[in-house]
């Protein structure tokens, strides 16, 4: 991936970026005593570590990138789908209410949000909620998170 206008943050500005995903999903993928530099790629400013994108600005709000969220162990913000939907979101595609097992029941529609699969908690997704997460477990029907990031994408490492 090409990144330009690249620079190491300052402190302050990485202490923003560690408290507002700390908060959003209770772990951060970067330390805040660790070197990190923005970046601008084609599809957006991303915040990186020895070169790896661990967080990305999704419609302007930063959420972890699927390097980050390996990264982490975050208990919050997650969708979890059954196997059959793997190679779909693998894919790209959206996700699909029949294919949600489970879900953080605190979602907000709007939210941004990781994918992870049924068998191994690994993430495949993160996208923007497009229901809640009550919802999100009781239908049967309909998209429920809108992709934006996935394992088979270009950021993905």
């Amino acid at each position: 991936m090409q990144y330009s206008n690249r620079h190491r943050l300052k402190k302050k500005k990485l202490l923003k970026y560690h408290e507002e995903i700390k908060s959003k999903l209770g772990d951060v993928p970067f330390k805040t005593n660790e070197p990190v530099d923005i970046a601008t790629t084609p599809s957006g400013k991303v915040l990186l570590v020895d070169n790896t994108p661990l967080a990305c600005f999704f419609h302007g709000r930063i959420f972890p990138t699927i390097d980050g969220l390996l990264k982490m162990k975050g208990d919050k913000a997650y969708v979890t789908v059954d196997m059959g939907a793997v190679r779909f979101l693998y894919n790209g595609a959206d996700v699909m209410a029949p294919g949600v097992v489970d879900a953080d029941e605190e979602i907000e529609e709007g939210q941004l949000v990781w994918v992870r699969d049924q068998n191994h908690g690994k993430p495949l997704t993160v996208g923007e909620a497009l229901t809640d997460g009550k919802t999100m477990i009781g239908s049967n029907e309909g998209k429920v998170v809108k992709s934006l990031h996935h394992v088979g994408d270009g950021m993905y490492s």
